[in-house]
């Protein structure tokens, strides 16, 4: 039996579905941050500079600016997608990272369970930056998809460029993509515990465990993961779909969901939406006291680099490359280019196959809604591009 809700929170109900390792090592000597600030200001006093500064460069970036009008072109960017395939499976992954070409050796990814704040390019070393980022990787999953929706499009929308995997279709071979929770809600006998949620038509957990359980349990946890389109593009692929959460070292116990449904894609602007469940108590409590830890650090950093976001243009993600363990990586936004009403960012942040749909992070830009930035893929350029988000 499928379980559904009568109703979503209430920003669900506003969304429309638009079908149209810790082998990996870190120097800061290449990261295009660690570097010393204009009259050795530190960020914290950026808060005073007038917007009129927006276009100067104080920081002695080793990126090429002009590098991004290159990818100056109507409509959203299109480039190479970044999911890890492994027709071996889980057993192959580790391959695909010794041999990568796009990052040979990996010298700008720092694993999560290293990272510490002295890792953070000067002028970043804040520990409420510090800690956000450490949030979001707690929150940060890997996305194990094993099968490929008939439904695939042949190109992008409004374009003849080839969309991911539509040569694939119905193949059962797997790829790993990245992505977040963004919330985490508790629920018994179905009434929410939070108060965000009306009741629910069922009462009792829907995980694949429970569905065959003659006793399901009457508590569980529902949670939220954004990712890219282009890693899980229906209800097809979701049904095929496992997230793994806290994979932070080799050799981090596997816990993983495996009921996963779709909530919202958009196909043009590479968004997409996921609703999980568990009835584990020990992930979900985690889970959701992440998220409630998140929404008040996320407050302080945005407040703290807002007005000087358009100097520093500093970006982080934390991904899982490779379909490895998670890592983070620091770089600098190159162009904010505008798609209607909505906008999409070139970056020099690092990214390898396996970290599409991972969040994107412009310091000081606000995404609290549903749909913020995830990450796209590679441009020709050799810069980085996210999805099309609501990011302001």
């Amino acid at each position: 039996m499928f379980y559904r809700r009568k109703t979503y929170r209430k920003d669900l109900k506003k969304l429309k579905t638009d079908k149209n390792s810790t082998d990996l090592c870190f120097s800061q000597d290449t990261c295009g941050l660690n570097v010393c600030l204009k009259d050795q200001t530190d960020l914290a006093d950026f808060s005073s500079l007038e917007d009129e500064n927006k276009d100067t460069d104080p920081q002695n970036f080793t990126s090429d600016l002009s590098k991004a009008q290159s990818d100056d072109i109507e409509g959203p960017l299109i480039g190479d997608h970044e999911t890890q395939e492994s027709k071996g499976g889980e057993a192959d992954l580790h391959k695909y990272l010794h041999g990568c070409k796009k990052n040979p050796g990996h010298s700008q990814f720092i694993p999560v369970d290293t990272f510490t704040l002295k890792l953070l390019p000067k002028g970043f070393q804040y520990k409420d930056l510090y800690e956000l980022i450490k949030l979001i990787a707690d929150q940060t999953v890997r996305v194990d998809v094993k099968m490929t929706s008939p439904d695939r499009p042949k190109f992008y929308p409004k374009s003849f460029e080839p969309y991911p995997f539509y040569n694939m279709r119905e193949r059962r071979n797997l790829r790993t993509g990245s992505g977040k929770v963004r919330h985490a809600y508790k629920f018994q006998d179905g009434v929410c515990q939070d108060g965000s949620y009306e009741s629910t038509d069922y009462t009792k957990c829907w995980c694949r465990k429970c569905k065959d359980s003659d006793s399901p349990s009457n508590v569980w946890w529902e949670f939220y993961v954004t990712t890219a389109t282009h890693v899980i593009y229906d209800d097809i692929e979701a049904n095929h779909t496992t997230l793994r959460l806290f994979y932070d070292r080799n050799e981090s116990p596997e816990v993983s969901v495996d009921k996963v449904n779709v909530v919202n894609v958009n196909i043009e602007h590479d968004r997409c939406v996921l609703n999980s469940v568990t009835c584990d108590e020990n992930v979900g409590n985690k889970m959701h006291e992440t998220c409630e830890l998140f929404n008040n650090s996320w407050r302080k950093v945005h407040k703290k680099y807002k007005a000087s976001r358009s100097i520093h243009r500093f970006l982080f993600i934390v991904s899982h490359p490779h379909g490895c363990s998670k890592q983070v990586s620091v770089g600098r936004w190159m162009k904010k280019k505008m798609v209607g009403d909505r906008c999409q960012f070139t970056y020099t942040t690092s990214t390898c196959p396996g970290s599409s749909g991972a969040q994107v992070y412009c310091l000081g830009y606000s995404d609290w809604a549903w749909f913020n930035l995830v990450h796209g893929g590679n441009l020709k350029s050799g810069l980085n591009y996210s999805g099309v988000g609501d990011v302001y």
